[in-house]
C-alpha cells in the first residue's frame, strides 16, 4: 500500500515513516553506540595520527594555486550540525524552543531520532562503520600511501582479517575500505537504495525541511552559490580543483566541510542530507581527534597562494576559536527565527562583508545575494 505524508505531518505520520524506514533496514547490522566525545589532548592525538605517516596531499594542489595567480580563490569552511543541517537541536528541542511555543518540540525530537538511527544503520550496512569506528581518520585519503591500488570489485571485506594491531597490513586494509567508501560516495545513495527506500528518504527530508522552514534546502542552495562547474572527486586535491571551476576565470570558490563528528557518519550525513553533489568526499574533514585548528592548517596548506581568502561558517565555539587562531573571518550561525545568520537568511553579500573586514578588500558589492 502506498504511503504518503500530508503537508503538515502529525506525530502518527512520523511514527509510520519511522516504522517503514525501519523495516527497510531491519536486515542491516544493529546501530552501534554513538562514539563518546573526544578528550582535549589534541597534541598527543595528532602525534599518534601522524605516526601513521598521514598523507596530506597539499603538494598536488599547485595547479589550483597557479590558476589563481591573477584571480581570487575563496574557500568556505563549513561546520555541519546546526549549520548546514539540523540534528542535535532537533533531538534536544533547542531548535523548537527558539520559537517560543510556535513549534512542536516533540515532533522535532521524533524527526531527529529518525535521522539519528538511520544514519547509524546506513553507516553499518554500507560503510563498514562497525569495523572501523575505532580507527577514525581526519579524511579519507589519510592512508593513501598504504593503498596498493588492488582491484576491489571481488574483494571480501568480511574475510580479510582486518583489526588490531594497527600495523601496516591493517592500514592497507583500512585504506581499501576508505577507497571503497569514496567510490560509494561518488555514486550517491540512488545507486544502492531501491526505489521504495529512496521515496521514504525523500519524504523524511521533505518532512524535516517543512518543519524547519526550509533550513535544509536553503543551506543547500547557499552551498550551490558558493561553488560551480565540474568536479572530479577521485582525490582530495582533484575534488578541490574541480569544485572551484567557475565560469569567471578570475573568481573561484570551493566548499570544505570540517566537522567535529567522526568521519564515516559525517560522510553518510552528507549523502542523506543531499550535500554530496556539492561537497566532494575529499573536502570532508573530521576534527574529532585532531581538533579544528589542525584541520584548518591542513586546508591552508592545500590552498596556499597569495590570492586565497578563507571564511569559516558554523555555530560552535571550537570553529570560532580556530578561525581566530588562523586570523580568518568567522560567521556564527544563529538558530533564532528572524536572524540573518541562519537558513534561510544568510547571503553571499553578508559573508562578503566578513571577507572585507578581515582581508581589507571591498568585495561585498561583487557578491551575489
Amino acid at each position: 500500500m502506498a504511503f504518503t505524508l500530508s503537508c503538515c505531518p502529525s506525530l502518527l505520520s512520523l511514527n509510520c515513516l519511522f516504522f517503514l524506514i525501519n523495516q527497510k533496514f531491519a536486515s542491516s547490522a544493529a546501530a552501534p553506540a554513538t562514539p563518546s566525545a573526544p578528550c582535549c589532548f589534541f597534541d598527543a592525538k595528532i602525534d599518534n595520527i601522524m605516526g601513521d605517516n598521514l598523507h596530506v596531499p597539499h603538494e598536488e594542489t599547485k595547479g589550483i594555486v597557479e590558476d589563481t595567480v591573477d584571480g581570487r580563490l575563496d574557500v568556505y569552511i563549513w561546520d555541519m550540525d546546526e549549520t548546514l543541517i539540523l540534528l542535535k537541536s532537533l533531538l534536544n528541542g533547542m531548535y523548537a524552543e527558539a520559537f517560543n511555543g510556535l513549534k512542536d518540540v516533540q515532533k522535532g525530537v521524533e524527526i531527529g531520532k529518525m535521522w539519528e538511527k538511520h544514519i547509524l544503520d546506513l553507516c553499518d550496512s554500507h560503510f563498514f562503520y562497525e569495523q572501523i569506528e575505532n580507527y577514525n581518520k581526519p579524511f579519507l585519503d589519510a592512508l593513501l600511501q598504504y593503498d596498493d591500488g588492488k582491484d576491489l570489485s571481488g574483494y571480501k571485506f568480511d574475510q580479510d582479517g582486518f583489526g588490531p594491531p594497527h600495523d601496516d597490513d591493517n592500514k592497507r586494509k583500512l585504506a581499501y575500505r576508505h577507497r571503497y567508501i569514496a567510490q560509494k560516495y561518488e555514486k550517491g545513495l540512488h545507486n544502492f537504495f531501491d526505489q521504495e527506500t529512496t521515496k521514504l528518504w525523500d519524504e523524511l527530508y521533505d518532512v524535516t525541511d517543512k518543519y524547519t522552514d526550509r533550513w535544509l534546502s536553503s543551506a543547500r542552495a547557499f552551498l550551490e552559490q558558493c561553488s560551480s562547474g565540474k568536479k572530479d572527486a577521485m582525490s582530495s586535491v582533484a575534488s578541490a580543483v574541480g569544485a572551484v571551476d567557475s565560469s569567471d576565470s578570475n573568481y573561484q570558490q570551493v566548499n570544505v566541510l570540517v566537522t567535529s563528528g567522526s568521519l564515516i557518519p559525517s560522510l553518510v550525513k552528507c549523502l542523506l542530507f543531499r550535500l554530496d553533489g556539492i561537497i566532494t568526499h575529499g573536502n570532508v574533514y573530521s576534527s574529532w581527534e585532531v581538533g579544528k585548528v589542525q584541520c584548518f592548517q591542513w586546508i591552508k596548506e592545500r590552498f596556499s597562494c597569495s590570492n586565497v581568502r578563507f571564511c569559516v561558517i558554523g555555530d560552535g565555539w571550537e570553529e570560532c576559536e580556530a578561525a581566530q587562531a588562523m586570523r580568518w573571518p568567522f560567521v556564527k550561525i544563529d538558530l533564532r527565527p528572524g536572524s540573518s545568520h541562519r537558513f534561510p537568511g544568510l547571503t553571499l553579500r553578508t559573508v562578503g562583508y566578513y571577507f572585507s573586514v578581515v582581508y581589507g578588500s571591498p568585495d561585498a558589492e561583487d557578491d551575489k545575494d
